[in-house]
C-alpha cells in the first residue's frame, strides 16, 4: 500500500434496526453490550480474565491471565490446566447427555444423530485408538476427510489425548497434503475410502497414497474410514480401517490435562512467498474465542440447531462446527456435498428438514443462490430461521438485500462476520440484539477487540472517506501463537510493520461516521488507478448492483498510462452473453459503474463466464484471475477448483 490512503467510494446508507421480536428475547441487547465494552475497556486483561473462569472448565484454574514478557509472543492463562474435549463434551454429560449434539446428511440423503453421551462414546474409543496407534501428547496428526461427522471426532479425539491437529481440506491436492503433513511432521494420517461431492466421489484415499509415495517419511500409520465403500488400494502394513481398530476399544478415555498454551491444532494458510503457513492455535484462549463469540454473535440458545456450511478443512469449521457451538451444549447440522445436488433447493431443504434455527454461510454461497432464483427457497419451509449470518468475505449489499428480503423475510437479523484463520475466532460483527446493522458492513468489533485503522505510520485514520490498513491494537485470548517452526516469519508477517504495536491483518479498511467499519478487501488486492487506490470489493459490489449481474470478482492488470486498469470477471444472471450481445452490456456495465462510483472506477476490460474460479469452500482464486488478466501462462494449481475447466473460458478461449 503507498502513502496515499485507499478511497472509499462505495456509498450505502441503508440501515435496519433489529427487529423488535428478536430484541425481547436477545441475550445481549445494548444495554448489556455496552457493559461488556465498559468493563473490556476499563481492565482488559481482567476482562478476558473473567470470562476465562466462567465459561471454561479448568482442572487447574490458572493464576497467570496474559504474559506478554516475550510480545508479541503473547501467553494467555499460562499455568492453567484443561482438556478441550472435556469442555465441550464431558461437561454437558450430565445435564445434555441425550441432547443431539450432531445431527448429519450426506449428499445421497443418509441421515444420522449422534446425542452428546454417544459423541463421547465414539470420541474416547477413537482416542483409545488413536493411542494403541502410537500417537502421544504433542505428536501431530493430519486429518484428511469428506465433511462427516467422523471428522468431528477426528478433530475431538486428537484434543483428548493431547495430540495436536492438523486438518487439510479434502479438496486440496495430494501435492498439497504432502507439504502439510512434511511441514508438521506428522506421525498419523487419518483419511477415508472417498466423499461424496457434486454426484461424484472424491478420491481422498487415492490422493492420500499419492501424497505418502511422495515423501512423507513421518508417517507411520493411515487411519482409513469406510464412508464410500468403493474400492481402495490397501496397504495391510500401513493402513488400517477405522472401524476394525476402533471395535475394541474402551468407552471410557480419561481426558490428558494440559497446559493452557499447549497447541491444539495447525491450519495451513496460503503465503505471499506460496509456501503455507502454519497458524498454530493454543488450547484455552482459542476455546474462549469460539465459545464466547458464538454466545454473542449468534445469540445462541440450547433449542438452537446451528448450521455453519463451512468444512472443517477451514477455521470456520473449526470454530464453529467442530468447538464453540459443542463447548456451549448445541446442536450442529453438517452436511457433507454440494449446494445443489440434486437441485438448487438443497440447502433450503436441508434448513427444513432438520429445522435450522441459525445459518451461516460465505457470500458466494449467497449469490450462486441468489442467481439460481427466488423461486426455489420459496419451495421450503424456513419458518424455524431466526438470524442469518455470513462469513469468508465482505458481502456487497445487494447480495446482503438479497439474504435479507428473500431467506429472512426482512425481519431476520443478519450477522456479517470479519475475522481470520489467525484470529481464531470472530472479531467484528453485529450483537444481533443491539446493534444496527448496515448490507456490506461487519459492523463493529466485539467486546475485548480493539480494532484499528491506521495509516502507513501507524497513526489512526478518522477521515470516514479514506481507508487504511486494518490492526487489532492489544491482544486477545484466540489469537495465533506463531507459525508452526518459524516464528521470524510470524513476527514479520503480521506483527513488524508498526514495529509490532499492533496486529496487522492484511485487509484494507474504511470506518463510516458511526464508527462501522467496510472491509475493502486484501491490502494487496487494492488498486492503483491513475494515482486512485480503489479497494476491488466495491468495484464489484458496484457491478452485481446491476440487475443482469449476479457475481463479480475485479483484479488489475499493467496499463502503461494509468499504472493499472480495471479488469472485471462477470457472472450473469441467465445465460452468458456472447457476441455483441456481450459488447452491449460491457459498455451498458462501464457506464454503470461510472454511475454507481465515478469514471475513474470504469472496468477497462470485462469478460464474461459462467462462473468464477472457486475452491470447493466458495474462495475465489484471485491470483488465478491476476494472472489471466496480465496474459500470464497458467501455472498455479488448479486441483482444488470446483470446476477447472472454467480457466479455459476465463482465459478466452473458448
Amino acid at each position: 500500500m503507498s502513502s496515499e490512503n485507499i478511497q472509499s467510494v462505495l456509498g450505502e446508507n441503508r440501515v435496519f434496526p433489529p427487529h423488535p421480536d428478536f430484541v425481547a428475547h436477545a441475550r445481549l441487547d445494548a444495554t448489556k453490550l455496552e457493559a461488556l465494552h465498559a468493563a473490556a475497556a476499563k481492565d482488559h486483561v481482567g476482562f478476558w480474565a473473567e470470562l476465562g473462569r466462567k465459561e471454561l472448565a479448568w482442572q487447574t484454574p490458572f493464576s497467570v491471565a496474559l504474559d506478554d514478557g516475550d510480545a508479541p509472543n503473547f501467553r494467555w492463562f499460562v499455568d492453567g490446566r484443561l482438556n478441550v474435549s472435556a469442555n465441550c463434551l464431558d461437561r454437558h454429560l450430565g445435564n445434555r447427555g441425550d441432547k443431539i449434539a450432531i445431527r448429519f446428511e450426506g449428499e445421497q440423503g443418509d441421515v444420522k444423530t449422534y446425542t452428546y453421551r454417544e459423541l463421547h462414546t465414539e470420541v474416547c474409543k477413537l482416542a483409545n485408538a488413536l493411542r494403541a496407534l502410537g500417537v502421544n501428547k504433542g505428536d501431530r496428526v493430519v486429518i484428511y476427510m469428506p465433511m462427516v461427522p467422523e471428522a468431528v471426532m477426528a478433530m475431538q479425539a486428537c484434543a483428548r489425548i493431547g495430540a495436536v491437529h492438523s486438518v487439510v481440506f479434502g479438496g486440496f491436492s495430494a501435492a498439497s497434503l504432502k507439504d502439510r503433513i512434511e511441514d508438521a511432521g506428522a506421525k498419523l494420517l487419518i483419511t477415508a475410502d472417498g466423499g461424496h461431492r457434486g454426484g461424484n466421489i472424491v478420491e481422498l484415499k487415492q490422493a492420500a497414497d499419492d501424497a505418502l509415495s511422495q515423501g512423507c517419511p513421518s508417517i507411520g500409520k493411515v487411519l482409513v474410514l469406510k464412508r464410500t465403500g468403493h474400492e481402495v488400494a490397501f496397504d495391510p502394513a500401513r493402513d488400517v480401517w477405522w472401524h476394525e481398530q476402533i471395535a475394541t476399544q474402551p468407552e471410557q478415555c480419561d481426558p490428558e490435562w494440559v497446559d493452557a498454551e499447549h497447541p491444539l491444532f495447525l491450519l495451513y494458510t496460503s503465503g505471499s512467498t506460496g509456501k503455507p503457513k502454519g497458524i498454530q492455535h493454543s488450547s484455552a484462549g482459542y476455546l474462549l474465542g469460539a465459545t464466547v463469540t458464538s454466545q454473542w454473535v449468534f445469540d445462541l440458545r440450547d433449542d438452537d440447531v446451528f448450521w455453519c456450511t463451512a468444512d472443517v478443512g477451514w477455521i470456520t469449521g473449526h470454530s464453529y462446527v467442530a468447538y464453540g457451538p459443542l463447548s456451549n451444549g448445541a446442536t450442529i447440522l453438517m452436511y457433507e456435498g454440494a449446494p445443489t445436488v440434486p437441485d438448487a433447493g438443497r440447502f433450503w431443504k436441508l434448513c427444513q428438514d432438520h429445522g435450522v434455527t441459525i445459518f451461516y454461510t460465505a457470500p458466494t454461497a449467497i449469490r450462486a443462490l441468489m442467481k439460481l432464483g427466488e423461486e426455489w427457497p420459496e419451495k421450503f419451509d424456513l419458518s424455524k430461521l431466526r438470524l442469518l449470518g455470513t462469513v469468508g468475505e465482505p458481502i456487497n449489499p445487494e447480495a446482503w438485500m438479497w439474504y435479507h428480503r428473500v431467506i429472512g423475510k426482512e425481519k431476520l437479523p443478519i450477522v456479517d462476520t470479519w475475522w481470520q484463520t489467525e484470529t481464531g475466532s470472530i472479531m467484528i460483527a453485529p450483537v444481533p440484539g443491539a446493534v444496527p446493522t448496515k448490507p456490506g458492513s461487519c459492523t463493529k468489533a466485539l467486546p475485548g477487540i480493539v480494532a484499528d485503522i491506521v495509516d502507513e505510520n501507524g497513526d489512526s485514520v478518522t477521515d470516514p472517506n479514506l481507508g487504511g490498513y486494518l490492526v487489532i491494537r492489544k491482544p486477545w485470548p484466540s489469537m495465533l501463537r506463531t507459525i508452526w517452526g518459524d516464528n521470524t516469519r510470524y513476527v514479520n508477517t503480521y506483527w513488524s510493520q508498526f514495529q509490532n504495536r499492533c496486529y496487522v491483518a492484511g485487509d484494507s479498511a474504511h470506518r463510516d461516521p458511526d464508527g462501522y467499519h467496510w472491509i475493502m478487501g486484501r491490502v494487496d488486492d487494492v488498486l492503483n488507478v491513475s494515482g486512485h487506490r480503489l479497494g476491488t470489493m466495491e468495484v464489484e459490489s458496484a457491478l452485481v448492483a446491476h440487475p443482469r449481474v449476479a457475481e463479480a470478482a475485479v483484479v488489475g492488470r499493467p496499463h502503461d498510462v494509468k499504472g493499472e486498469a480495471v479488469f472485471a470477471f462477470v457472472i450473469c444472471k441467465g445465460a452468458r452473453p456472447i457476441g455483441d450481445e456481450a459488447a452491449k452490456l460491457a459498455k451498458e456495465l462501464r457506464d454503470w459503474v461510472g454511475q454507481e462510483i465515478g469514471p475513474i472506477a470504469k472496468p477497462d476490460d470485462i469478460r464474461f463466464a459462467e462462473n468464477l474460479p472457486k475452491t470447493r469452500s466458495g474462495k475465489i482464486m484471485r491470483r488465478l484471475l491476476r494472472s489471466i488478466a496480465k496474459g500470464e501462462e497458467i501455472t498455479q494449481d488448479t486441483s482444488t477448483l470446483e470446476n477447472p475447466a472454467i480457466v479455459t473460458q476465463l482465459a478466452g478461449n473458448d
